[in-house]
């Protein structure tokens, strides 16, 4: 994971509620809506690693649809606050996806990662230990940025090289470095693939209620993909 991302996300932590859950409509209608519809309709007593849980909203609504929930942050901050969203109901571990994670092999259904891996930049040993921690059959779902997204950004890089972006992010007055990694769908994909069986790949559009919130970005959205959603199977 890039050096210092933990103290990123701790310095935004006053303002991460607000920002990311009551005012982002590219979280609540966009990037939410369509990662829950690729879960089973119940994912009921279902074992779920939520794995870069932030403040902890999909740690919450698995709790509400009743899995049993482990999730997992390298921001001491964002473990703080998913533990007192949750009231002690999940597990909540401060630990780093770029190490081996302590869980014994085959012990999850469903890993879910949201917007998180851009953060890391060798997703093979990530997907190692995924792999080793998921029952046969079981379901990685993870969004990343689309690289698409990337390159309008960032108009002078090539798109097929694998690069570390920086950016400043300024939320509710607090003006942050923030560091990811940009690969190209082709690697995003061949490396998925080197360890699970893909089953579908989403570049999600806006849900009916962004627009009412930001319609110049909802207008946006319906025409440029901006995350990228994939769901793979752990068939060993």
């Amino acid at each position: 994971m890039i050096k210092n991302i933990d103290k990123t996300y701790d310095e935004l932590s006053n303002s991460y509620k607000k920002e990311y859950e009551e005012s982002s409509p590219f979280n609540s209608d966009y990037e939410r809506p369509a990662m829950i519809k690729l879960l089973d309709k119940s994912i009921y007593k279902k074992e779920i690693l939520d794995a870069g849980c932030a403040g902890g909203w999909y740690t919450e609504k698995f709790i509400s649809m009743g899995a049993k929930v482990t999730a997992i942050d390298v921001s001491e901050t964002m473990i703080k606050i998913t533990k007192e969203r949750t009231c002690n109901k999940a597990d909540v571990l401060n630990l780093d996806l770029n190490n081996e994670l302590p869980f014994k092999e085959n012990k999850f259904d469903i890993i879910v990662s949201s917007l998180t891996l851009h953060y890391i930049e060798d997703l093979k040993k990530t997907f190692s230990e995924f792999k080793r921690i998921l029952k046969p059959n079981g379901v990685l779902l993870f969004s990343v940025h689309h690289p698409c997204m990337d390159i309008k950004d960032f108009e002078d890089e090539n798109y097929f090289i694998t690069k570390l972006y920086k950016e400043k992010w300024e939320k509710s007055g607090v003006v942050v470095d923030v560091q990811f990694f940009h690969r190209p769908l082709q690697e995003i994909i061949n490396t998925t693939t080197k360890y699970f069986n893909l089953e579908c790949l989403v570049e999600p559009t806006p849900e009916e209620s962004f627009k009412e919130k930001d319609l110049n970005n909802y207008n946006y959205l319906l025409k440029n993909p901006h995350f990228l959603i994939i769901k793979a199977i752990n068939n060993k």
